[in-house]
């Protein structure tokens, strides 16, 4: 081999693609991406290497390498540089900088358990996969229409009924530990969209039967909840994760190791390359105890 190291393939994210989770990479000059399935009851085992970099943009479903190669602070959750976050805030529908998209866009009702039911909007033609990124539990579409009326029926749906257009990752996760039943879910979310059928809706809006899809089965996401011992800290280069995955749920992995049940976000694991570890390793990333002492949970919310 001449000395010579071949090249390395980057983590970008956790991808959903129909109803298979899958763990992105792109080549080292962004001009492909592969993405390897990540099935519940597989075995997930890698090493970080030496160093975590920006993964760059995507655009018109494409990833763009960032053209500086920046480093990135392994405690970002975020795994671009200061200019590629710029850049995609340039040309975004969350930071409402895209505004003239002509595609239909679809008025969403998320459920995310005990943290509650939110609000928001996604291109029509990505289906369930912008529900599956956030990790909710179950959904129904309100409307499709154009971009700017389903934006104004999110305020509307957040003014007149009180819904947030974001749940935080806490949250999220204190749920899993509950996560009640489809029936109840299904319910839930069926209430809140007889409340918003009584409000005027923008006339680029058509309105849609309010059918709930649920997801907890698609993540894996156990009947009786999650409720892991740790989560996975910042990564360093060297540091070896390996286990047996029991869910993926948003961006979230759970993951059945020598130190418990744990879970990993992915956004950590992003931009570093990663590689497998020798036969035998064991889990070496830094982890953070997770208590939850009794009868305290419902504080949370």
């Amino acid at each position: 081999m001449n000395g010579v190291s071949p090249p390395t393939w980057r983590a970008t994210r956790l991808v959903w693609s129909g109803e298979q989770a899958l763990l992105e990479w792109s080549a080292p000059d962004g001009s492909a991406t592969r993405a390897s399935p990540l099935p519940v009851g597989g075995g997930l085992s890698f090493a970080t290497g030496s160093e975590r970099r920006c993964v760059g943009i995507r655009r018109a479903g494409r990833r763009m390498a960032c053209p500086h190669g920046a480093p990135v602070e392994p405690s970002s959750r975020t795994a671009q540089c200061p200019t590629c976050r710029a850049w995609d805030r340039s040309d975004s529908i969350a930071a409402d900088t895209r505004m003239d998209d002509p595609r239909p866009f679809a008025v969403y009702l998320a459920h995310h358990g005990t943290a509650g039911v939110k609000v928001g909007i996604t291109a029509a033609e990505r289906g369930a996969a912008r529900l599956l990124e956030q990790g909710a539990l179950a959904s129904t579409v309100l409307s499709t229409g154009t971009l700017a009326s389903a934006r104004r029926v999110e305020h509307l749906l957040g003014s007149a009924l009180g819904l947030p257009d974001r749940v935080t990752t806490v949250r999220k996760r204190a749920a899993r530990a509950r996560p009640g039943t489809a029936a109840e879910r299904a319910r839930d979310l069926l209430a809140v969209a007889e409340r918003a059928r009584h409000l005027a809706w923008p006339e680029a809006q058509s309105r849609c039967d309010a059918l709930v899809a649920d997801h907890a089965d698609v993540y894996g996401l156990p009947a009786d909840g999650l409720r892991p011992a740790a989560e996975v800290l910042p990564l360093a280069p060297g540091c070896v994760v390996t286990g047996t995955t029991v869910c993926r749920i948003g961006s979230d992995l759970y993951l059945d190791s020598a130190a418990g049940l744990v879970v990993l976000d992915t956004r950590l694991s992003a931009g570093w390359t990663l590689g497998l570890p020798r036969s035998g390793a064991t889990f070496t990333a830094p982890l953070r105890a997770l208590t939850r002492p009794e009868g305290e949970q419902d504080a949370l919310f």
